[in-house]
């Protein structure tokens, strides 16, 4: 699992990044200069649960046994990482396999219901051809987390250079999970948002994390999606650095969840959920 612990060269697989030549030129000098710029690796990765293609998702190619336990739980799938016997990937034409190997009965069931999506990257509801398939998570009862605003501002002061791939490509988003104390568990980066906060997920589901013990922290706009994904994991806090939309505040209060958006290192917007936030000196 990767950690804020781990070196840059522990984290960033050999194919997660790319640098390619190019040439920089400045307003006021027109006289080109010669550079090399890391790119962020976007590879198809065709998910395939008992032989049967599910969906081709466009991803970081790192963490992909993550993404496998992540995805197969916010999409439905599975309930939870024991319905998972194992997940690998192989080489494919044109790009990767993420061979999924369900517990018999779970196999049949999805197998019964499969859809197939081709994604664009970090495709949320491709495929999806009627309103009323728009995926809900399962009511549950939200975890009584309360989160302080200290940690959610220790969390996204960390956040930052902890996102490795991102500091050398600029073109990826990431999902964090924070401990009540502020302090990173665990970051996931991926081109997708969706993807990025699936890996995060699936890495979580596999360590046995207990929803109630922290919060989600995401980079990127804050979609119905996300909130549905979130909700899927059972997190009661989501933090986001931009804004939400409209139906992923509704989806929030669906699910009971605190949403917090437009997160700065001074401030930050609470849609719904405030009773959840400890405010300093309160």
């Amino acid at each position: 699992m990767h950690t804020t612990e781990q070196s840059d060269a522990e984290t960033i697989l050999p194919d997660t990044a790319m640098r390619v030549p190019t040439q920089v030129i400045a307003y006021e000098d027109p006289a080109p200069r010669d550079d090399m710029r890391p790119l962020a690796v976007e590879t198809p990765v065709n998910l395939v649960y008992g032989s049967m293609p599910y969906a081709v998702m466009m991803t970081s190619p790192s963490d992909l046994e993550d993404f496998a336990y992540g995805f197969s739980l916010t999409e439905g799938i599975v309930a939870s990482a024991d319905e998972i016997r194992s997940a690998r990937v192989e080489a494919g034409e044109g790009g990767l396999r993420l061979l999924v190997d369900l517990v018999p009965g779970r196999l049949r069931e999805h197998l019964a219901r499969k859809r197939a999506i081709s994604g664009r990257t970090g495709c949320g509801v491709c495929g999806i051809d009627d309103l009323a398939a728009l995926p809900v998570a399962e009511p549950r009862e939200a975890p009584r987390t309360r989160v302080s605003m200290r940690a959610i501002s220790a969390a996204l002061t960390t956040l930052g250079p902890a996102q490795i791939l991102n500091r050398e490509t600029r073109a990826v988003h990431a999902a964090a999970w924070v401990r009540l104390d502020g302090s990173l568990v665990a970051v996931r980066e991926d081109v997708g948002r969706h993807n990025a906060l699936d890996k995060l997920i699936g890495a979580m589901i596999r360590a046995g994390t207990d929803p109630a013990a922290g919060f989600l922290v995401i980079t990127s706009r804050c979609s119905f999606e996300m909130v549905e994904k979130a909700a899927h994991f059972g997190a009661a806090v989501l933090v986001a650095i931009s804004a939400p939309t409209s139906l992923a505040l509704d989806r929030a209060k669906l699910h009971g969840m605190t949403m917090c958006a437009i997160a700065r290192s001074d401030t930050l917007t609470v849609f719904t959920g405030r009773e959840r936030l400890i405010l300093e000196g309160a």
